[in-house]
């Protein structure tokens, strides 16, 4: 019976091909410093987030979201509407069919569901014309009708 004799643990710089240019370069190593990057800058979110109506919110806290988006057709080079269901998280329960939402990025919740469902804000408010204005014109008030 013979002994299996395992190599040496090597320490070496060299392991794998690497060179390290300050053991290239001279014989005594020197050590690099890393720069660390600055505290004041506010960490960078890159999440993904896309915006969509909900189509089907019967399932317990899932909604199920279409997404619109505009992409060009292979051949014919004009936008074509391109259409993906996405299944969110909605923990209250409170949104409903037709509702528009923001699908956040987040971990995995279950198999299909990576996104979370949040309240998409208003595309455009509509306090501009008013129900007392006439046939829906603006109207600007004279010098005289301003008040002091």
């Amino acid at each position: 019976m013979w002994l299996l004799q395992l190599p040496p643990k090597l320490s070496s710089p060299f392991i794998n091909g690497f060179t390290p240019l300050s053991l290239s370069l001279s014989t005594k190593p020197s050590s690099i410093p890393t720069p660390n990057p600055p505290s004041f800058l506010p960490p960078i979110k890159a999440m993904k987030s896309l915006q969509g109506k909900v189509v089907c919110a019967t399932n317990d806290k899932t909604v199920a979201v279409e997404v619109v988006r505009l992409a060009p057709h292979p051949k014919y080079k004009r936008r074509v509407r391109k259409k993906k269901k996405y299944q969110a998280h909605d923990p209250d329960n409170q949104f409903k069919v037709g509702d528009l939402v923001l699908l956040q990025k987040s971990r995995p919740i279950s198999k299909t569901k990576t996104f979370v469902a949040l309240a998409a804000p208003d595309r455009g408010s509509k306090n501009v014309l008013e129900k007392g204005d006439l046939n829906g014109e603006i109207s600007i008030p004279f010098e005289s009708q301003k008040e002091p």
